[in-house]
């Protein structure tokens, strides 16, 4: 795998990029003792708590009995929305200490959790479901081969890229339905980097621009095309993308 490392000013810092990757869908829980498995659900409040969800009597409900909390790491994946060759984009482990929900708190952390991802095994938490706390102490962002370390109370205090929610629904309608538009977010791409066989897909989207997979024979490479301001809302989208056409259209009317 090789990729471009776009320049400060065109992404977000490392404890947004995190925060973002947290709030993913796809991730293992480790338990010590315990082979990894895979949580019911997870989510990141608004607060920066990080809370679990897993099965009543499962295997991690079971070894935690009788202790006040054990050692565990949730790992959650970002992977692109379309089908890459290499759909990983990023992973956050999140080590600390896993301990359960205290019942004279959980209905304010079932709602809070309900505001950063609305679940249906929410609805069982105390009957059949139990919610745990995972107090972070150690956060890893890894990105491309290359991993960040990023601070709890930075992670805590970060809030994940304003277009997360929306990224998947917008890559897939571009790739499915606009070819022309992806057609001219590529003439944005210096010559230079496209070789004859390569091919340019959608990998991912957020506050600060697109971003595109060259797909070559052998390996690739992923690279920028940033919006002329970091957008604020989803709402901020669809004028930005309007920009970055017309940008490609110009350059291409100008080298006619």
């Amino acid at each position: 795998m090789t990729s471009s490392p776009a320049a400060p000013a065109l992404r977000a810092d490392a404890p947004e990029r995190a925060r973002t990757v947290a709030g993913r869908t796809p991730a293992a829980l480790c338990v010590r003792g315990l082979a990894a498995g895979r949580p019911l659900a997870h989510a990141t409040t608004a607060s920066g708590v990080t809370y679990v969800l897993v099965p009543t009597g499962g295997e991690v409900d079971t070894v935690l009995a009788g202790h006040d909390d054990l050692t565990a790491v949730l790992m959650v994946s970002d992977r692109a929305p379309l089908p890459l060759r290499d759909r990983l984009r990023a992973q956050v482990w999140l080590s600390g200490w896993l301990a359960p929900v205290h019942p004279a708190t959980r209905r304010a952390a079932a709602l809070a959790f309900a505001e950063a991802r609305p679940v249906s095994p929410l609805l069982d938490v105390g009957r059949g479901v139990t919610l745990l706390r995972l107090d972070v102490a150690e956060v890893v962002l890894r990105e491309g081969g290359h991993c960040t370390e990023v601070g709890p109370q930075a992670h805590a205090q970060a809030r994940p890229d304003p277009l997360a929610a929306v990224e998947a629904q917008v890559l897939q309608h571009l790739d499915r339905d606009h070819p022309e538009v992806l057609d001219l977010l590529r003439r944005r791409i210096p010559a230079g980097d496209l070789g004859p066989r390569d091919v340019v897909r959608p990998l991912g989207l957020d506050r600060f621009g697109f971003r595109l997979r060259i797909e070559r024979p052998v390996g690739h490479r992923d690279l920028r095309v940033p919006f002329a301001r970091p957008l604020t809302c989803p709402g901020q989208l669809q004028a930005a993308t309007r920009q970055l056409v017309c940008a490609a259209r110009a350059a291409r009317a100008a080298r006619a």
